[in-house]
């Protein structure tokens, strides 16, 4: 019999899962990333960093502590070891009276019907990894049919279910299909009919219908993702047939060819990504194949909203292995499409770009796990994520429609990601404050002036500074250096370890005087980093700056214009604002009185020279 070679994207999925494995031709080639891949180990925590580090031009990523630092110039060719799994799903008290209420619907209904759990809650137990996320597959009726049977049981035993809505089928809103939630025992599930579907050419909306429970498998994203828990039996159903194995083995694989997959749907690119990340699991080499290909990069960018790209990409930086995410994301030549510029962007982004944000966010995550540093929240730690990640781009502006320059942050933040305009302001402003607290960094592990007196965005404070305390014999020595760093931390509030953090990741680079880094080396002393931002944290700590955004002025507005006498100008008022709070950064102790009384003297005086 003689074959010929057909495109698989063209056919039909019940066509697809029916096809013998034997037809299923996979491509010899081996994805291999064109950047040469760098891997640099360094003993801290006992972990290994691997940094990327591409370009034509001669470019190195070094991680390194005080003892030593090492370079490794091959590829990283650790294998993921076998992973134990469950052999039964063990169910919680909880999920037993769930299930036992679905089971017991089934009978009083007299319903010749099978319930599954599918998905992730399957995937989860079976790692031995708690899960509440229950979703329902109903083989024989919509998921609002079988609420109702359910809702028809409950009233027969005099009980009422929580809670219950209908999601209408929206596409647009990326929702395919209607799905039924309820709450019992304080545990919401979603109950939705095994379908199968089919894509067009020019769009990631399926057509749905009622399919079977292999159906419903195959035209999942992942084979880990593709399992069922059968209620009715008690059976874990693994119906690709590799679901199980790759789970085993720990690996990210397609339920149907890969390119055929992605072509279908672009956005499970970045859900195997995720998923790869989170886990800890490799790349199926045919996917990553798939994944770098032209047409799956233009897919992404063309028929996946920018809202649910972000929503991916968030998820990936919030969870356990964003370093993971964003190396896949690079290797993958998505980084460009995920995190798109405008054209307009100037000075251009570095060729490596993606390797550089990569490294950066490598270097951050090693210091935000580390016990000591560890007094970040969730959002803290997500945005510092971002702030490293982003660093390559933070001096690069784009023309908005009015001529007006704006950071390029700022667009991958609203237009890229479609995330919170909170978001962008936060990273753009901690990008803005690190060059400033770079310039501080040496004054505050010593505690004395170290050329202050030469910081240019200084120059008006330090000018207030010296004309307050002329001829004070008694101010500390710490007093430049207090009111410099409590100006410094009103502007980032909460986020100043963050942006301590991130300016100490800019003394990286080699060659300081190279905003891109083109070319030179980023040596990220991560030890040595620890012990300075540890320091520096002490020294804030120390001068009592830990809240001072909160701390009130001792002189109010109303007040700043009956002693200076002024009758207006909102020019004059931020002006003596300014002076007012030098006044009280370099003298903790004073009063609102002893503040005011200086103000009286600083009339006078120009009184007496006018």
């Amino acid at each position: 019999m003689i074959l010929k070679t057909m495109r698989l994207s063209s056919l039909p999925i019940n066509t697809l899962i029916n096809l013998p494995k034997s037809l299923f031709l996979i491509s010899p080639f081996r994805f291999r990333n064109p950047n040469r891949s760098l891997t640099v180990a360094s003993r801290i925590s006992s972990t290994l960093l691997r940094v990327s580090g591409v370009s034509s031009r001669p470019c190195g990523y070094w991680f390194s502590t005080n003892a030593a630092m090492t370079n490794v110039g091959e590829e990283d060719k650790q294998s993921i070891p076998s992973i134990e799994l469950k052999e039964n799903i063990e169910l919680t008290d909880k999920e037993r009276k769930i299930f036992d209420r679905l089971l017991s619907t089934l009978r009083y209904c007299n319903l010749d019907t099978q319930l599954r759990v599918a998905g992730g809650w399957v995937r989860d137990k079976l790692l031995g990894k708690e899960s509440d996320d229950i979703d329902i597959a109903i083989d024989n009726m919509s998921g609002s049919e079988f609420l109702d049977k359910f809702k028809e049981y409950l009233s027969s035993r005099d009980e009422e279910v929580q809670g219950d809505t209908v999601i209408e089928r929206n596409p647009d809103q990326s929702k395919h299909l209607e799905t039924a939630k309820l709450r019992i025992y304080d545990q919401w599930i979603d109950f939705v009919n095994l379908r199968s579907e089919e894509y067009t050419e020019n769009s990631r909306i399926p057509t749905m219908k009622f399919g079977t429970a292999k159906d419903d498998a195959f035209r999942r994203d992942l084979t880990i993702n593709s399992l069922f828990y059968n209620i009715n039996s008690g059976a874990v159903e693994d119906l690709t047939e590799r679901g199980i194995d790759d789970l085993k083995s720990g690996k990210i694989v397609t339920p149907l060819p890969a390119k055929a997959t992605f072509l279908d749907d672009p956005l499970r690119v970045l859900r195997a990504v995720r998923f790869g990340a989170r886990f800890g699991f490799t790349l199926d080499e045919e996917l990553k194949e798939a994944a770098s290909s032209e047409e799956v990069r233009v897919a992404l960018g063309e028929k996946i909203s920018r809202e649910r790209i972000g929503n991916e990409i968030d998820l990936m930086i919030s969870g356990n292995g964003p370093v993971s995410a964003v190396t896949y994301l690079s290797d993958l030549k998505l980084f460009s499409v995920v995190f798109a510029l405008p054209s307009s962007a100037e000075p251009s982004p570095p060729e490596n770009c993606g390797s550089l944000s990569q490294s950066y966010l490598e270097a951050m995550w090693s210091l935000l796990k580390t016990p000591r540093p560890g007094k970040f929240s969730g959002e803290q730690r997500r945005l510092a994520l971002y702030a490293a990640m982003f660093l390559p781009f933070r001096k690069t502006v784009y023309k908005d429609t009015k001529g007006k320059s704006i950071p390029v942050v700022n667009h991958i933040f609203k237009f890229s990601m479609k995330r919170k305009t909170s978001d962008a302001e936060t990273v753009m402003n901690i990008h803005q404050t690190t060059e400033r607290f770079r310039s501080l960094i040496p004054s505050l592990e010593v505690k004395k002036d170290v050329e202050l007196d030469e910081l240019t965005w200084a120059a008006d404070i330090l000018e207030h500074w010296k004309s307050i305390t002329l001829n004070d014999p008694v101010i500390p020595a710490t007093s430049k250096i207090r009111v410099l760093t409590g100006f410094l931390l009103r502007d980032i509030k909460d986020f100043w370890r963050v942006s301590l953090l991130t300016s100490l990741l800019l003394s990286a680079t080699v060659d300081g005087s190279n905003d891109h880094q083109d070319i030179g080396q980023l040596d990220f002393q991560l030890e040595r980093m620890r012990e300075t931002y540890l320091t520096v944290e002490a020294t804030i700590h120390e001068l009592g700056l830990d809240k001072i955004w909160d701390a009130k002025p001792l002189v109010n507005g109303r007040e700043i214009m009956q002693i200076a006498e002024l009758k207006g100008g909102s020019r004059l008022i931020r002006e003596w604002q300014q002076k007012l709070l030098t006044w009280q950064l370099a003298y903790p102790n004073g009063t609102a009185e002893e503040c005011k009384e200086w103000m009286r003297d600083i009339k006078a005086k120009r009184q007496r020279i006018e």
